[in-house]
């Protein structure tokens, strides 16, 4: 009998999330707020965070979901619904991306609007410039820790150094993937002799199931934004949604985009001010896609800014919540893990490519490759946390000397 209890005990132990709703909502909160340095950084935190500390989703299942998040818009905010999905469903999914992109929306809006009311961005730009080289250290321990479980074998190697080799040339991350899972398919898991199934010793608890499951002060901001005459909400909405069902890639491909969108075609946005919003979407934290927010703002207020936010990321989360879906039901497929299994190394080859990519604009001097190596020694050997490290980075900026 009490054989019978323990294992019962033990069997709801591991179908139970390692971490709670409210608890996996303040971490993605919190890497929200520190994720300074683009998507692929941001995707460095979750993964220490989530999978080697909190061991809230194992290692495969997290590269397979940033996999999956690079197909339509930021993957970094997909990412989040994918983990959020796999342990509490699409409403626990939509949750965690919101709370992820809560910091990086809030951010903008605030600077938006000293933007618009004083027509000068604020002076972050030493402090943030301090960040580069604790971010491409924090980016290459990410791909050290995903790659030490992913590349287990010279065929896992040799399509980590593919695709690596690929993405320096900037093809998009959507067709690298692909075709990595193509060679999965073809080659097989099994002749992946590195990626048989095998226990994740981060991976102390994965959820295999769902579990059933206000707007801030900033509404008290003066409207500065609303310059647009006859400009209605939905109109601005629609706009941003049209957009949001193309924006293949992530990253700075909406750059373009939104570019021959607002400024050529509408003229919604002045040159000018196109590149201050960059620059703004810049300085924050979170996907460089809250560019919509600043542009929303500055036509409609606190009203806009959300609106233009929301429409722009709800195509991508929709067709998240539908891969979330999908990999359920079928993960424990053949050909699926086939195709994973080229996927997982390729990911891991995306990471590095995006340190080398951002490298050249961070590590400009002595100074910038002495904290990065300092910072990566912080992070993989002490395994200090990475807002500590972010922080002294930015202090050092701050002061000039980075």
């Amino acid at each position: 009998m009490n054989d019978s209890l323990d294992n019962q005990t033990l069997d709801q132990a591991k179908a139970a999330p390692a971490l709670s709703l409210p608890a996996l909502l303040l971490t993605f909160l919190k890497i929200g707020a520190i994720g300074f340095g683009g998507g692929m950084a941001v995707i460095a935190l979750m993964e220490q965070d989530l999978v080697n500390k909190k061991h809230a989703i194992s290692s495969e299942e997290f590269l397979h979901g940033v996999g999956m998040a690079q197909v339509l818009g930021p993957f970094a905010p997909n990412t989040a619904l994918f983990v959020g999905n796999r342990l509490y469903g699409p409403l626990g999914g939509l949750a965690c991306a919101l709370a992820f992109l809560i910091p990086s929306v809030t951010l903008v809006i605030l600077l938006s609007w000293l933007y618009f009311a004083f027509h000068a961005i604020p002076g972050l730009q030493r402090a943030i410039g301090g960040l580069g080289p604790v971010v491409i250290a924090l980016i290459l321990s990410a791909a050290w820790s995903m790659g030490r479980k992913a590349v287990r074998s010279w065929p896992t190697a040799l399509l980590g150094l593919v695709s690596l080799a690929v993405s320096l040339f900037k093809v998009n991350a959507v067709y690298v993937l692909v075709a990595a899972g193509v060679v999965g398919l073809l080659i097989g898991k099994q002749r992946l002799a590195g990626l048989e199934s095998r226990p994740d010793k981060g991976a102390k608890a994965v959820a295999k199931g769902p579990k059933s499951t206000s707007v801030p002060a900033l509404a008290l901001l003066p409207a500065v934004g609303g310059t647009a005459a006859g400009l209605s909400l939905a109109t601005l909405g629609s706009t941003f949604l049209k957009v949001g069902c193309v924006f293949f890639g992530g990253g700075f491909v909406l750059v373009p985009i939104l570019q021959q969108k607002l400024v050529s075609a509408l003229g919604w946005l002045t040159p000018r001010q196109f590149i201050d919003g960059v620059a703004i979407s810049n300085l924050t934290p979170g996907p460089i896609a809250v560019l919509a927010t600043f542009t929303g703002f500055h036509l409609h207020g606190v009203s806009g800014a959300l609106i233009s936010t929301l429409c722009l990321f709800t195509p991508a989360f929709v067709l998240m919540t539908v891969l979330s879906h999908e990999y359920a039901r079928l993960k424990g497929g053949r050909h699926f893990q086939d195709f994973l299994a080229g996927v997982t190394p390729a990911v891991v080859g995306l990471v590095i490519s995006a340190a080398v990519l951002l490298a050249p604009g961070a590590l400009r001097d002595l100074a910038g490759w002495a904290l990065m190596v300092f910072s990566l020694f912080l992070l993989a050997r002490l395994q200090w946390h990475p807002a500590w490290v972010l922080a002294i980075g930015a202090v050092l900026g701050a002061v000039g000397l980075v």
